[in-house]
């Protein structure tokens, strides 16, 4: 019996020194693909966003595109890890700590994609000199690092109270305060659309709620993908019903998200409302493709949601990728279609060089969208992916987040594959 026990502690030593190497491995990569995009940022920052696709008539793109995508995912994961501590009420099993690690690496990608759309890093000292503290960017710049701020507290808050350190009353009241400012952040980057009458698609009441329903749906989504992962790897104990309940409440967020687009869309289009050539664009005009993927999307994980027999670990796992995809898709929707309709009367005016590579090409490939992001964006933006993916990696090797009580008494995860 002795020796048995010799053999398997040995298999799992050998087994962690692997996990620990194919880690250093990944870890090495995303700092090479950082340093990557870091040469290309600064190669965009002295030659100017003239090489970019971004012009005078569609002035935002893929950075801005990716910078809303984050927010929703940083400010579903905080909601998700403050809300049972506020109310009082059964939580996720072990996933807090690594939600809120998650919130914190997504609100860098999000800072991190707003200094790259800028154009240059010393405009963010213009930002600070020059503030209009009367427009919802300015709300939206301190909206964010306060949530930032609020973030690492809250994780730092968590760790401690787990050793007696910091008392569960404050911790609950802390995570008031993170859940207010989780849906505030969405709100206000909401608001920066919203308020903008000029763009059809933007102008609506409802853009504050739906921002924060997609981030709900993202949010839940990068969790409970990061919850299997950390699961299959032996870093986490976390029930079956733990990871049933995540998909059935991604299944009721989904829901609601697919709830309120719908009524924003009748509202424009019917009953041949100004709105409807809005609503063309979307069902059966260039965005199409980008639509009907967020609905199938939207439609497969509330199927897996609410099907028990669906509710297989690669199912679940399917579900929340395709579910983050779907607002991704929302998010292009969003910021392409504000500026596909033009809204000036001489849209053919330009100024500035034509587009470059694949943005003039475009307009052979079907119905031409305002704007394709060129390969530097392209490359700049997969640099900021590395950063996040670096900075998620050396959390889970130096912080102890994936460590629950079930786990420092020595009982092991459950099978993956239970349903």
């Amino acid at each position: 019996m002795s020796e048995k026990r010799a053999t398997a502690a040995e298999g799992a030593a050998v087994t962690a020194a692997s996990r620990s190497r194919a880690q250093l491995v990944a870890i090495v990569v995303c700092a090479a693909v950082t340093v990557a995009g870091i040469g290309l940022w600064v190669f965009q920052s002295t030659s100017g966003l003239v090489n970019t696709n971004m012009r005078n008539l569609d002035s935002w793109g893929i950075y801005i595109i990716l910078f809303m995508l984050f927010v929703g995912l940083s400010a579903g994961g905080l909601i998700i890890s403050s809300v049972p501590k506020v109310f009082g009420i059964k939580g996720f099993g072990g996933i807090s700590k690594v939600a809120i690690w998650c919130s914190i690496c997504c609100t860098v990608l999000a800072v991190a994609f707003v200094v790259v759309d800028l154009g240059g890093p010393l405009r963010l000292w213009e930002l600070a000199a020059y503030a209009n503290m009367t427009s919802p960017l300015m709300w939206d710049i301190i909206v964010l690092t306060s949530y930032l701020v609020v973030s690492v507290v809250y994780l730092w808050a968590t760790i401690r109270a787990e050793a007696g350190r910091v008392s569960q009353k404050a911790l609950r009241a802390l995570s008031a305060v993170a859940l207010v400012c989780a849906v505030m952040v969405h709100t206000v980057t909401a608001w920066i659309f919203g308020l903008l009458q000029a763009h059809e698609l933007w102008h609506t009441a409802l853009l504050g709620p739906w921002f924060v329903s997609s981030a709900l749906v993202s949010g839940l989504a990068l969790v409970l993908l990061m919850a299997l992962a950390l699961r299959k790897a032996g870093r986490l104990a976390l029930e079956q019903a733990d990871i049933t309940k995540m998909a059935r409440l991604l299944g009721v967020f989904t829901a609601v998200d697919l709830y309120f687009f719908g009524c924003d869309l009748l509202t424009s289009g019917f009953p041949g409302a100004e709105g409807a050539s809005i609503v063309a664009l979307l069902t059966s005009g260039p965005l199409a493709p980008f639509f009907w993927c967020e609905v199938l999307a939207g439609v497969f994980a509330m199927l897996v949601a609410f099907t028990p027999r669906l509710r297989t670990a690669p199912l679940i796992a399917a579900a929340a990728a395709l579910s983050v995809l779907a607002i991704l898709c929302k998010r292009v929707q969003l910021l392409v279609g504000g500026f596909q309709t033009p809204n000036i009367a001489y849209p053919t005016v330009t100024s500035g060089p034509p587009l470059t590579d694949a943005g003039a090409a475009l307009a052979s490939v079907g119905p031409a969208l305002v704007y394709i992001p060129s390969p530097l964006e392209l490359g700049v933006a997969a640099g900021v992916f590395g950063l996040g993916a670096l900075l998620l990696l050396l959390g889970l090797r130096l912080l102890p987040l994936g460590q629950t009580e079930g786990r420092r008494q020595g009982v092991s995860p459950p099978p993956v594959s239970a349903s």
